[in-house]
């Protein structure tokens, strides 16, 4: 017989909490669900944003969308390989952060780190504004509300990531799959039928400002380049899947490069095909949809879904924001408190931070897509391009095989996403990009600094070194009464276990109370000193304050045990005297004593 080893069907089964165990990470297909669709969602706006560039050239620079497509296409597939390099190598999550801190040195990684947290916080702020206009578009009532509706928005996306990230994923299953499923049949009934099976919005003159050149589709690219936003998030939340997590999340990777591809390059195909220009009060998808369905209930259960997918494509931040301020909060460039995890298993001070800055900005922009949009893509075109160089750096040092071809495949992927960074940062600046360049210098400096403090108290505490011996004290245990009762012989009672020497002190201004305080002792005789403070000007804290602090210039080891009541009762909390939680307070204050708290607990 084995010892120690049961039969299972004899080991003890005890019921797992809401969050705990593997089930509550995610599979593949609940990690296309929770952290791609930001990325598939895109393709809402992708194209459009090529359209409203090539346009000033005339409709006949329109043909050049499925060039363009191509281009942002390709870069595609290598920043999937790329990602699909990071999650391998880098398993804990952290995505650019992670590639920066070890190959590129520690103001890369800081810079990695701002840019990434801008693009989470401006990603949920978009997708929320653009479902909120979307919405509105349909029942044109809600517009004067878009910002209650985003608020709104915000607040279940973030309850139900507070529930876990699994719980987020189931939810978004069925979103994600009527989303690709509405796509996938606009391009598959759209390339069946010879001609657009009905057209909408109403027709816009066409200023030709610009001649098609090599300038205006480098901006062309750039603008498209917005389409790739979130393809970043499965490599930033690989410990959210279940094991192998590496595998679970490389296969997510694939699936959302392979399904966001098809969908921009069959777009952008309808779209030639159609000659599909801007029209006044309805999208380019719109027109898409019109064309492939008609302008029946499809047409408006399509607008719907796209709405709906808009509108929790926020929930990709809320995977991946939580994870990555977890690592900074390791790395000391955070409040550690960002990575304490709940039992659920939950980053709540992550996601709770997300949530108030989204609201901040959407509220400071009054929902408004169009004040967000020019601020999206730079953050993480930055983390983009850092990741490429990073994995270039990294295989030139390691060596592996066929290092060769990964590092010329990551310089090239490196260039394609400079190139965009640039010419978005060029064409945006004045119309709003600035304030990413000043934020991200700024988060810089944050980092930076809580990192610097946190050094600093490592090396005051002696944090790695070994302490001289533990010496041997005298101590002393105060215990602040107020009268002769069951709370005091509880609190006395665990004094006598803490300290060598107890001792009893009382605040009263009346006399006569302090008399009668002193009898009750000496009747009921603990075998403990009492020591009655005169306090003629009513003050509890202050005496006992100066009480401790005389006692602790004697060299020895004061500890102070206040006794507090606790009602069983939440609401009846008020209604008790607070002067313990006033006092322990103070005491933690103004001297270096160790100040304990125990606990009475009422029936009532």
């Amino acid at each position: 017989m084995a010892y120690g080893l049961a039969r299972r069907e004899l080991r003890p089964k005890v019921p797992l909490r809401p969050g705990e165990g593997d089930r509550q990470h995610l599979t593949s297909l609940e990690g296309l669900a929770a952290l791609s669709l930001d990325a598939l969602s895109s393709v809402a706006y992708g194209p459009e944003a090529i359209v409203l560039v090539l346009i000033a050239a005339g409709t006949g620079a329109l043909t050049s969308t499925l060039p363009v497509t191509l281009v942002i296409a390709g870069l595609l597939v290598v920043l999937v390989v790329s990602y699909g390099q990071v999650i391998a190598v880098h398993p804990d999550g952290g995505g650019a952060y992670a590639v920066a801190k070890k190959d590129l040195g520690a103001r890369m990684s800081l810079l990695a780190a701002a840019s990434l947290v801008v693009d989470y916080v401006l990603t949920v702020a978009v997708s929320l504004a653009a479902g909120a206009a979307s919405l509105a578009s349909a029942y044109p009532s809600l517009a004067p509300h878009l910002l209650l509706i985003c608020l709104i928005g915000l607040a279940v996306l973030t309850a139900v990531n507070l529930r876990g990230v699994a719980e987020s994923a189931r939810v978004l299953m069925l979103p994600t799959a009527l989303f690709i499923a509405s796509i996938l049949g606009i391009i598959v009934l759209g390339m069946l039928r010879s001609h657009p099976l009905a057209v909408v919005g109403t027709a816009e003159p066409v200023n030709v400002t610009q001649s098609l050149g090599v300038l205006l589709l480098l901006k062309a690219f750039s603008a498209g380049c917005s389409a790739l936003t979130g393809v970043e998030a499965i490599a930033n939340g690989v410990p959210v899947f279940r094991p192998p997590r590496v595998k679970r999340a490389q296969h997510t990777e694939l699936m959302l490069g392979g399904l966001l591809a098809v969908m921009l390059i069959g777009l952008a195909l309808l779209i030639r095909r159609d000659h599909v220009a801007p029209r006044g009060g309805v999208t380019v998808l719109a027109q898409l949809t019109a064309g492939s369905y008609g302008t029946g209930w499809p047409y408006v259960a399509t607008n719907l879904v796209v709405t709906l997918a808009l509108g929790l494509a926020a929930n990709t931040s809320f995977g991946g924001l939580p994870v990555l301020m977890s690592l900074l909060a390791r790395d000391h460039r955070l409040p550690h408190l960002f990575g304490l995890r709940t039992e659920r298993p939950v980053y709540r001070w992550g996601v709770g931070a997300l949530a108030l800055l989204a609201a901040l900005l959407l509220i400071a922009v009054n929902a408004d897509t169009n004040r967000i949009l020019p601020l999206f893509a730079i953050g993480v075109f930055i983390g983009f391009t850092i990741s490429q160089i990073g994995l270039v750096r990294h295989w030139a040092g390691e060596r592996p095989s066929g290092w060769l071809r990964r590092a010329v495949l990551n310089g090239f992927g490196a260039v394609l996403t400079a190139v965009a960074l640039v010419v978005l940062l060029a064409d945006k600046f004045l119309a709003g990009a600035w304030v990413v360049v000043v934020t991200v210098p700024l988060l810089m400096l944050l980092f930076a600094r809580i990192e610097r403090y946190y050094t600093a108290v490592g090396a005051e505490l002696g944090l790695g070194e070994i302490p001289p011996p533990v010496p041997r004290t005298d101590s002393l245990v105060i215990v602040p009464v107020g009268e002769v009762s069951r709370l005091t012989h509880l609190a006395l009672s665990a004094a006598r276990a803490l300290g060598q020497e107890v001792v009893a002190v009382a605040v009263h201004a009346d006399p006569a109370r302090a008399r009668a305080l002193q009898d009750s002792w000496d009747r009921w005789d603990p075998g403990i000193r009492l020591d009655v403070i005169d306090s003629p000007h009513r003050s509890l804290v202050q005496p006992i304050v100066a009480y401790v602090r005389r006692e602790a210039k004697q060299g020895r080891q004061v500890a102070v045990l206040i006794p507090e009541v606790e009602p069983r009762r939440r609401r009846y909390q008020i209604l008790q005297n607070q002067r313990g939680t006033l006092l322990a307070a103070a005491l933690r204050a103004q001297t270096d004593v160790v100040v304990c708290t125990i606990p009475y607990r009422l029936s009532v």
